[in-house]
């Protein structure tokens, strides 16, 4: 009998390096690829792998997630262990608390299991952008007879100071853990490289149990898995990591070059999107046995056409998601949502556009982030000009810029 899995998926993180896009949302239901949110990569991860029995840990501005996961998402199994459950912040502490970290959200919510003590609980973060066969994790994990596995990705020696690094030998096995330290050590068959924790793990709920329960009666702790429970783990337990670089998806070439993106901050969010816009993106999202799953609407096709002057509606080297009406405008390089219009003479370019976007006729947008549902007025300029740039709109470290309805607003369009 195959062993029974149960899934927790952290979705409850304030995202506040993404403002202002998080504003009114959670960062889970961001936008990504035109027609995707972000939490969509990790659900179609999981229900791709044959993992059904999700629940979804909300907190932090839930409500556009939750409409998303109500539309999106409804799994109506005919089995009991097929379901997608999101579970609001259940403050099931005696101190009444919201979730302190990614550990005490799983403990306030272990009475949501039914999981014999030799079965398995998967623990993934709805914050990434990547494609997993999540299965081939599990396999690794009982092969090694595991108490808890670590999926892993090697970044360069340089960016030990961004990630929870994972000391590890040849064979995967854990000798500790490393939060964003310089020093961190490197992977031996790869000396420029060490692993970096993807945060998604598989534990024995035997082992998870027993570790949730200590962790939440130390004092000092900060509830974290990364910092405080793995840790605490080493040397106790047979703990592995999972090189992500060994994941086999089906439909895809072996060995498939391994994509997973941290969108935490703006500019990370933006690329992950212009990463898609390639010749070969190395994002496939068009591999048909591994589908990247999401709310299904009743958009009509896209449509390219002429304006009064006959000028072509055009793009090229961009993502176009249904009902968008390219009228006389050019996009290049660029991602747009759902309904986007764009006007007679209107250029974009490298820029991603949220649904029921408008850009004006003549007008330019370059380097951009444009929010859901912000008009852009006729002859507006955004990203030409660095000066009135910043005098309008949040722009990011690498220099792109963020508009959103309030901005508009304030500015009272002007450009």
């Amino acid at each position: 009998m195959a062993t029974k899995v149960v899934t927790f998926v952290l979705a409850g993180g304030a995202g506040n390096r993404l403002l202002p896009l998080t504003e009114d949302g959670a960062k889970p239901a961001v936008p990504f690829g035109g027609r995707y949110r972000i939490i969509d990569f990790a659900l179609s991860n999981l229900i791709n792998s044959g993992l059904c029995s999700i629940y979804v840990l909300v907190q932090y501005r839930s409500h556009s997630l939750l409409r998303h996961l109500r539309d999106g998402w409804q799994f109506g199994g005919l089995l009991q262990e097929q379901f997608i459950i999101p579970v609001p912040a259940q403050m099931r502490t005696e101190d009444d608390f919201w979730y302190r970290g990614t550990a005490d959200a799983i403990y306030q919510n272990l009475s949501l299991l039914d999981v014999p003590e030799d079965g398995l609980v998967a623990i993934f973060s709805a914050d990434h952008i990547y494609r997993m066969n999540i299965r081939h994790m599990i396999d690794f994990h009982e092969r090694m007879g595991a108490d808890v596995t670590v999926a892993a990705i090697p970044v360069p020696q340089h960016m030990a100071t961004a990630f929870g690094a994972i000391e590890a030998d040849a064979s995967g096995a854990i000798h500790g853990f490393h939060e964003k330290r310089e020093s961190a050590p490197s992977i031996p068959s790869d000396p420029g490289m060490i692993y970096a924790s993807m945060g998604n793990y598989v534990f024995t709920a035997k082992a998870l149990y027993r570790e949730l329960q200590a962790n939440a009666e130390r004092p000092s702790s900060q509830h974290d898995f990364g910092r405080d429970i793995l840790p605490q783990m080493v040397g106790r337990y047979n703990m592995r990591a999972y090189d992500f670089r060994t994941n086999e998806i089906p439909g895809e070439p072996v060995p498939a070059p391994a994509y997973w993106r941290d969108v935490g901050t703006l500019d990370a969010y933006y690329e992950a999107q212009r990463d898609l816009c390639g010749p070969l993106p190395l994002l496939n999202l068009y591999n048909p046995r591994w589908p990247i799953r999401t709310a299904s609407y009743p958009d009509p096709s896209a449509k390219f056409t002429i304006d009064e002057h006959g000028r072509p509606g055009r793009a090229t080297g961009s993502i176009v998601s249904g009902g968008c009406i390219l009228c006389g405008g050019s996009v290049t390089g660029s991602v747009l949502g759902r309904n986007v219009r764009i006007q007679s003479e209107a250029s974009v370019e490298d820029s991603i556009l949220f649904d029921n976007c408008t850009v004006g006729a003549r007008s330019v947008i370059r380097r951009a982030i444009i929010d859901e549902g912000v008009q852009i007025p006729e002859g507006v300029s955004v990203g030409v000009d660095r000066a009135a740039d910043v005098s309008r709109y949040p722009i990011t470290n690498a220099g792109v810029v963020v508009v959103t309805k309030k901005a508009i607003n304030t500015s009272g369009g002007a450009g």
